[in-house]
């Protein structure tokens, strides 16, 4: 393994995947935040609450201005997971393929669909003005449970099929198993944990859209992490070993 060459592809495919992601949410889903936000000032306005329309825009704008940092943070630290995972399931994505592009792809969509969409399933995004405020470390809670749940409980079948697969000789027999098993195991995460204590008291097409862009902004992450990720590895083939070179 060059351990160089790992690194420089996990950080930067990830900080550039990242930095996309910060790019595309001040355009889609920025606009959505900016109404939930009107709508949560009119509702303190006529509460009683005093409201500094200039500290607001002030504040607006520096979450805005650091939006796109925060998204090249968070791909970089995704990216360095993905690398990590990639190095040890590569030789079981596409084994007669050497096109790491789509290896990525294939784990990107694995990861996408453990980390990202089932905890969403159970505990949706929804847009500011959604939720009490002092609820907000118990619903965050909630989230990092449940993807804690279905990330260990992917990545122990991973493991239990790397180890025990070859005993099972049919391999769809030994996929079929592992979804089962996966399936059980969020069905009933999803009986167990609680719902949400979120009370939505914004109008419905807000929220919806708020989702459905949050989705979008994300799913797009997601790919362009395996896209990029997948080129430079097929570039730097970090995972052949280091030449030693002596005098």
């Amino acid at each position: 393994m060059k351990a160089l060459a790992f690194v420089f592809v996990t950080l930067l495919s990830g900080a550039i995947a990242g930095t996309i992601l910060g790019v595309l949410n001040q355009a889609i889903v920025e606009p959505h935040i900016d109404r939930a936000i009107s709508i949560e000032t009119e509702i303190a306005v006529k509460e009683g609450e005093v409201i500094d329309p200039v500290a607001l825009q002030n504040y607006r704008l520096w979450q805005k201005g650091g939006e796109i940092a925060a998204g090249t943070v968070l791909g970089i630290s995704l990216g360095a997971l993905f690398g990590i995972v990639f190095v040890y399931s590569r030789p079981l994505l596409l084994q007669r393929s050497n096109n790491n592009i789509r290896k990525a792809l294939i784990l990107a969509g694995i990861m996408w669909f453990v980390l990202f969409l089932v905890p969403a399933l159970k505990y949706p995004a929804n847009p500011p003005a959604v939720g009490n405020p002092e609820t907000i470390y118990y619903r965050e809670s909630l989230y990092l449970g449940l993807v804690a749940v279905s990330g260990f409980s992917a990545l122990g079948l991973a493991l239990l099929y790397r180890k025990y697969g070859n005993k099972v000789p049919n391999n769809r027999n030994k996929f079929i198993i592992v979804l089962i098993i996966y399936a059980a195991i969020i069905v009933g995460a999803f009986y167990i944990l609680p719902p949400s204590p979120d009370k939505i008291s914004v109008p419905q097409d807000l929220v919806q859209d708020f989702r459905v862009t949050s989705v979008l902004t994300m799913s797009i992450f997601w790919g362009l992490l395996a896209i990029t990720f997948g080129a430079f590895w097929n570039r730097l083939n970090p995972h052949e070993a280091a030449k030693i070179t002596t005098v």
